[in-house]
């Protein structure tokens, strides 16, 4: 039997869509890149073995709030990115309630519905954290759960809880435009803060420190110039504005050796810029594109721009983390700077099997009250742990230096002692083997997250 993709014309008497029409009543092809063809407020949507055609668009529905209070932020910043952290939503910007209305692109199989593809939320707003900032993380969101008519999504996952920084004291805002054709998803920087630019280039950047500043933007095979803003405590700086200066085309590439890693065969390799990137927890903002996954050995990123930059591996749950052991080679954080170049990494760098987090926040971030137990995956070959627990800002608040190796258990228990924990705040406990004093292995880095209540 031969199948055939079906005209815009069939889909829409199909499923009784009001494509748009000419005069004589016949469907017109529609433009995702465009999004011409369709009546407000369809929108042009790519489908599963044939042409492109007009639907009701998916739109996710939440609530940005106050993770201490709950009171609602009003003027968030939401949009929506992909797995590789493009962005692909227009802004949306939250209400006097907190709440916020986000129409998201998703691609329909043959009889309308949203397929499969999970997509993650970022969220600004001045005098607070932006989300996801280590140790949060952002949960997926399945468009094909999106239900009713027209299709929408509100749950747990685009409910988001900004943290208030712990001193917002001298902090102003930047905004402007990148001039590029396709701006959408690049990482503006400025003194550390950073910002996402929506489809048309607008952007802001919050919670910058009062003073002068260079506005720097990352994406992959995209070079932009750079601006100057001076900016002034609870003010925004507008107008300032980065133009395209060409393509960028430099390669960044080395080798990642795996070792001692039975969980786990492949990883990841991003390049962090080093302005955004935490020692406490070797985390960072990573640009559009600049990423490869499945990796077992070599690696290859392509199209990078010029800029200093932390280069990470094993960064998902992979069952893999950076090998600690500083006592071996290829062990260190690998800093580069790119200048228009290839640029060759010259040592490789080594991942290794990690300690499986059993307790809190083994698969997802979990309610913890009472007094927190921390269990995780006895390391055969130590002589004792290392735990740590850090807030989400990064905050170390409690260590045990001298958890001792367990005998006869799959396991390792340690109960928290520290000071009260703040309910509502997100905490992350980090746990470190050692053995004749140096570090073998560790917990994930996304792993052990929890809420307190």
């Amino acid at each position: 039997m031969v199948m055939r993709s079906m005209s815009v014309g069939m889909l829409c008497a199909l499923m009784g869509m009001g494509c748009g029409g000419d005069d004589e009543g016949q469907p017109q092809s529609c433009s995702v890149a465009a999004q011409t063809g369709c009546a407000a407020p369809q929108v042009c949507e790519e489908v599963e073995g044939a042409e492109p055609a007009c639907f009701e668009p998916v739109t996710l529905r939440g609530r940005v709030y106050d993770s201490l209070d709950d009171k609602a932020i009003a003027g968030a910043r939401v949009l929506a990115r992909d797995p590789s952290d493009a962005v692909i939503s227009r802004v949306a910007i939250t209400g006097a309630d907190g709440t916020y209305e986000l129409v998201v692109p998703a691609r329909r199989d043959a009889s309308g519905a949203p397929v499969e593809a999970n997509i993650t939320l970022r969220a600004d707003a001045q005098t607070y954290e932006t989300f996801p900032k280590a140790p949060r993380v952002a949960l997926p969101i399945d468009l094909s759960t999106a239900a009713g008519k027209p299709p929408a999504i509100e749950s747990a996952a685009t409910e988001i809880s900004l943290l208030p920084l712990s001193d917002s004291e001298g902090l102003g805002s930047i905004s402007g435009v990148v001039h590029a054709d396709q701006p959408g998803g690049t990482l503006l920087v400025a003194g550390g803060a950073t910002g996402a630019a929506d489809l048309d280039g607008s952007y802001t950047i919050y919670n910058v420190a009062a003073g002068d500043v260079t506005v720097k933007g990352y994406a992959a095979d995209l070079a932009l110039d750079t601006a100057s803003a001076t900016v002034s405590a609870g003010k925004e700086t507008t107008s300032v504005d980065l133009h395209a200066t060409g393509d960028a085309t430099a390669v960044v590439s080395g080798k990642v050796e795996i070792v001692n890693a039975p969980g786990g065969s492949a990883t990841s390799v991003i390049l962090v810029v080093a302005d955004t990137f935490d020692e406490a927890t070797a985390r960072g903002e990573t640009p559009r594109g600049l990423r490869q996954g499945n990796i077992t050995g070599d690696f290859s990123i392509a199209g990078v721009p010029d800029g200093d930059y932390v280069v990470l591996a094993a960064f998902e749950d992979d069952a893999l983390v950076r090998d600690p052991d500083t006592s071996i080679g290829g062990t260190e954080i690998v800093r580069i700077t790119v200048s228009g170049q290839d640029l060759p990494v010259a040592e490789s760098f080594k991942v290794t099997g990690a300690l499986a987090v059993v307790s809190p926040g083994a698969s997802t971030m979990e309610e913890v009250s009472g007094t927190p137990t921390f269990v995780f995956e006895d390391d055969s070959s130590e002589d004792l742990y290392e735990v740590r627990l850090f807030d989400a800002l990064g905050a170390k608040i409690w260590e045990d230096l001298e958890v001792p190796r367990v005998s006869g258990s799959e396991n390792v228990s340690v109960e928290y002692d520290g000071p009260a924990l703040i309910p509502g705040m997100i905490y992350q406990f980090r746990t470190t083997s050692k053995k004749d004093g140096t570090p073998i292995s560790q917990t994930e880095d996304l792993k052990g997250v929890f809420v307190y209540r």
